[in-house]
């Protein structure tokens, strides 16, 4: 799912995540997107979504940048917290691509810029942990 608030760093996120989704071989029609006002939004559609039995793994996508207050440290601790408990109660990989910067210009450099994509990197890790999930024993 992917965060409406600061968009043109979302999208580049998404972008980069859909293409190594896509280089992998995961056909269009497997790739759900869902687009969720903000950050804060994030967790309770990743726990739909992992409960749903329909999807292998979750990836989460936002940009939180540091403002005037600390309103962004409460937003960042909590859907860190909250995507770890949704991962661990439905068993399925949900990976935190949300990035949690300083300024717009750290957020760019970390959405195709001269740190790589978040994105990217996300859906790689998702494609890691379902392969590997299917490997482990279940309880």
């Amino acid at each position: 799912m992917v965060a409406e608030w600061n968009r043109s760093i979302t999208e580049k996120l998404l972008d980069g995540a859909l293409q190594i989704l896509h280089a992998a071989g995961v056909p269009k029609e497997n790739v759900t997107v869902a687009w969720v006002p903000g950050a804060w939004e994030i967790p309770l559609v990743a726990q739909r979504l992992a409960r749903s039995g329909q999807v292998a793994s979750v990836i989460c996508l936002g940009a939180v940048i540091r403002g005037e207050t600390s309103h962004d440290q409460h937003i960042n601790r909590g859907v860190s917290l909250a995507l770890s408990q949704v991962a661990l109660a439905t068993d399925i990989p949900v990976l935190f691509g949300i990035l949690t910067c300083e300024s717009m210009e750290q957020a760019i450099h970390r959405a195709g810029g001269n740190v790589g994509n978040k994105g990217t990197e996300c859906a790689e890790a998702a494609l890691q942990m379902v392969g590997l999930l299917k490997s482990c024993p279940k309880e």
